[in-house]
């Protein structure tokens, strides 16, 4: 909120030099920031009573814009990546799968490892778990498991985050 929108009936105000003013009537809040040529622009609206401050609010906005845009450019979006294996897997297309998870996992995204079931498959879900268990056991060196591993459906899931 700025200048005229600000209703409340008092505000602790600080100047244009960062120096407080004290709490004083949102009109002559206003005059002060009037006075100065620049806008009053409420900062914190749920103190009591709100601080509102005396300056310049398109560079106030400008520079609020910046700060978003220089925290986005910081963060890091961590993607899920999958594998699926079926329980009739080889050991060696196996180390295949190992080898896309350990290289999903060093780029710092998080693996969601799945075993597929179809058809006849479905019967014997249980004796599968170890197929899963010996991947977290092989990948165990740079990863850990993250969520255990869990029925959901024809799948068998569990999901792996770098140590």
């Amino acid at each position: 909120m700025i200048n005229e929108q600000i209703r409340d009936r008092e505000v602790r105000l600080i100047g244009e030099n960062g120096e407080q003013l004290g709490i004083m009537s949102a009109q002559e809040a206003q005059r002060l920031a009037r006075e100065a040529d620049l806008d009053l622009v409420k900062i914190a609206p749920g103190a009591k009573p709100p601080v509102c401050k005396i300056i310049d609010y398109g560079k106030y906005r400008y520079e609020m814009t910046r700060k978003e845009k220089e925290a986005r450019r910081k963060q890091k979006i961590i993607e899920i990546k999958e594998v699926r294996m079926s329980p009739n897997i080889d050991s060696n297309d196996l180390n295949t799968k190992l080898a896309s998870a350990r290289k999903f996992l060093e780029k710092g995204n998080r693996v969601k490892v799945s075993l597929r079931f179809r058809g006849r498959e479905m019967a014997h879900m249980q004796q599968s778990r170890h197929i899963l268990e010996e991947f977290a056991e092989a990948i165990s060196d740079i990863a850990s498991v993250e969520k255990a591993i869990k029925q959901e459906g024809r799948f068998l899931t569990m999901f792996l985050s770098k140590k």
